[in-house]
């Protein structure tokens, strides 16, 4: 039986995709290869494989003991994504982002979860060949669309308005998430509902955080900030949800989307490099604000654009659902445990 060990630390701080990406993973592989896979986490033990999630410094250390087998780095941000996300002081970032590329040079085998980091990474000299990319994904028994009926007492219970237009967002509320814009656009539309569900979860540190802090505290009549929700709740959301809406400038692989699409909720994304790099078609997109409000004034009108982001968004969904990225992570193990 194979070994493997996660390092991970990032449920500690709720609301963040990291945190949801690593528990989808940890589930993925108990549900599918219980017979194959010994999976422990957070030990010290001897193991096959070392699989670092977070890179916290007693993590790194770890890299140094012997017994750790091959040592395989889960990248979800590099140094330029974390722009707009906290506030540092220069110094502090500096080190910060140098230790985080310590890090990853640490690693025998590095995966990315969006192909665009890859020239990134070998930008800081770490070679092609120690780089695979692997997409995050999401459990259609976790994220499924619910049916009409269902989806109308959700909202009651939730005491939204069942015949207002309603877009949700989700996130940290942060200025890289472009929660701005999302605002301006609840001010704008004031017929519409908008919820953003998320917080701030690095508290005072968040980038924006006093401008922002404001108006989650005195938010417009149509905007509903519920705070950092459960993510068994999550569901909910999805389905009350005409249009799944994320403004931010500057993403990874953002978890929300693929639950978003697992939901059958139509999606509208700020126009990124990344986003057609690897979900292409599969969602509406918006150069900025001015131009996401044109797209929500037309999709309200446009049912049959509705009805066809819907589709797109379980096609979608089938190519990042958890069985299909089953066997990518047991073939990824396997050759990993081979070549060591």
């Amino acid at each position: 039986m194979l070994r493997i060990n996660m390092f991970s630390a990032a449920t500690s701080v709720p609301g963040q995709g990291v945190g949801s990406a690593y528990t989808e993973l940890v589930k993925l592989l108990q549900d599918n290869f219980d017979g194959e896979f010994d999976i422990t986490i957070n030990k010290w033990h001897k193991t096959d494989i070392s699989h670092y999630h977070t890179v916290n410094f007693p993590y790194y250390l770890s890299t140094f003991l012997p017994g750790r087998g091959v040592k395989i780095g889960y990248v979800h941000f590099l140094p330029e994504t974390l722009e707009g996300s906290l506030k540092l002081p220069p110094i502090a970032k500096q080190i910060f982002y140098h230790y985080l590329i310590s890090f990853y040079k640490r690693m025998d085998h590095i995966v990315v979860v969006n192909p665009t980091f890859i020239p990134k990474l070998e930008a800081y000299n770490i070679p092609r060949g120690k780089i695979t990319y692997i997409p995050n994904f999401v459990s259609k028994s976790e994220f499924y669309e619910m049916s009409s009926a269902d989806k109308l007492a959700t909202r009651a219970r939730y005491h939204l308005d069942a015949k207002k237009f309603t877009v949700l967002g989700i996130g940290q509320i942060q200025e890289r998430k472009g929660v701005r814009d999302f605002i301006t656009l609840a001010k704008n539309n004031p017929d519409v509902q908008f919820v953003w569900a998320g917080g701030f979860s690095f508290g005072r540190i968040t980038d924006g955080y006093a401008d922002l802090k404001k108006v989650v505290d005195n938010p417009p009549a149509n905007l509903l900030f519920p705070g950092i929700v459960d993510r068994k709740a999550l569901v909910d959301y999805y389905n009350m949800a005409d249009l799944f809406l994320l403004p931010s400038y500057n993403e990874l692989f953002p978890m929300s989307v693929l639950e978003a699409f697992s939901c059958g909720t139509p999606v509208l994304l700020r126009d990124l490099d990344l986003y057609r790099s690897i979900i292409d078609g599969y969602y509406e997109s918006a150069t900025d604000v001015a131009d996401m409000q044109k797209k929500l004034t037309s999709l309200q009108q446009n049912s049959a654009g509705m009805q066809h982001l819907h589709s797109q968004a379980l096609l979608a969904s089938e190519v990042y659902s958890a069985s299909h990225l089953a066997q990518i992570w047991h073939r990824f193990y396997l050759q990993q445990a081979r070549e060591d």
